[in-house]
C-alpha cells in the first residue's frame, strides 16, 4: 500500500460500503491514472474510490530493497506495487473511469510510459512531507503532453499553503491544485471530478481556438 496500513484502513472501509452497484455494461470508457513518488497514496486512493474490489499487484518489502527505496517519511510502510493499480468507477450509466495507479518506486518508472498511452489525463498525488518524490512525475506527463493534477495528500504532516506547493513544485498557473485525503472516498471522488472538470475545460478551449 502507498501509505501505512493502520491509516489507510478505517477510512477506506466504511467508504466501501457505501459503493454503488456495479454496472453491467458501459458504451464509454475513461483512462485515468494516478502517478507519484513511492509511498504517497497512490493505491490507497485506487482502493478508496474503486466500485470494484481493485486489482492490485502489491508485494511485502523485503531486505533486497533495503539502500534502494528511500524510506524517508514512510518507515512503517511495508508493501508496495510492482506493477499497477487498477480499479473502475461508473461516472453515469454509460460511462466508467478506468483507474491505474502508477508504480512509485524509481526502478519501476519505465513502466509508466506505457501506463500513460491512451490515457485521457493523469492525478499526480504529492506527499508535501516530501514533495520532492512527484518532481518526476509532473517532467514525465509534461513531456508526453498528457493533461494533469496535482492532488496534496493529507498525511497529517506538516501543513503547506497551496502557494508554498505550488511554488515547491513549479506548478504553472493553468494547472489545478487540491488538497484531499486519499483514504477517504468521498475525498478521492472529488480529486476525480476536479480531473474531469479540467480535461472538460482544456477540451472546451481547444474547440473554441479552432477555426
Amino acid at each position: 500500500m502507498d501509505s501505512a496500513t493502520s491509516e489507510a484502513t478505517p477510512v477506506a472501509t466504511a467508504d466501501a460500503q457505501e459503493r454503488p452497484p456495479l454496472l453491467s455494461t458501459a458504451a464509454q470508457g475513461l483512462k485515468i491514472v494516478i502517478v507519484g513518488g513511492f509511498g504517497v497514496g497512490k493505491t490507497t486512493m485506487v482502493r478508496a474510490v474503486s466500485d470494484i474490489r481493485p486489482l492490485n499487484t502489491e508485494e511485502t518489502m523485503t531486505r533486497a530493497g533495503e539502500g534502494v527505496d528511500d524510506l524517508s517519511g514512510v518507515q512503517d510502510k511495508t508493501t508496495t506495487t510492482i506493477a499497477f493499480d487498477f480499479g473502475r468507477i461508473s461516472l453515469d450509466d454509460e460511462t466508467v473511469l478506468y483507474l491505474f495507479g502508477a508504480p512509485g518506486q524509481e526502478r519501476f518508472w519505465f513502466l509508466w510510459d506505457r501506463l500513460f498511452s491512451g490515457t485521457l489525463g493523469a492525478v499526480v498525488l504529492v506527499d508535501t512531507r516530501r514533495l520532492e518524490e512527484s518532481w518526476y512525475a509532473i517532467d514525465r506527463l509534461e513531456a508526453h503532453g498528457t493533461p494533469f493534477i496535482v492532488a496534496s495528500n493529507d498525511f497529517g504532516g506538516p501543513r503547506h499553503t497551496p502557494d508554498q506547493v505550488r511554488e515547491a513544485l513549479d506548478l504553472p498557473d493553468d494547472v489545478p491544485l487540491v488538497e484531499c485525503d486519499a483514504r477517504s472516498r468521498a475525498s478521492s471522488k472529488d480529486v476525480l471530478l476536479a480531473l474531469v472538470h479540467h480535461l472538460y475545460a482544456l477540451s472546451t478551449a481547444r474547440r473554441e481556438n479552432t477555426p
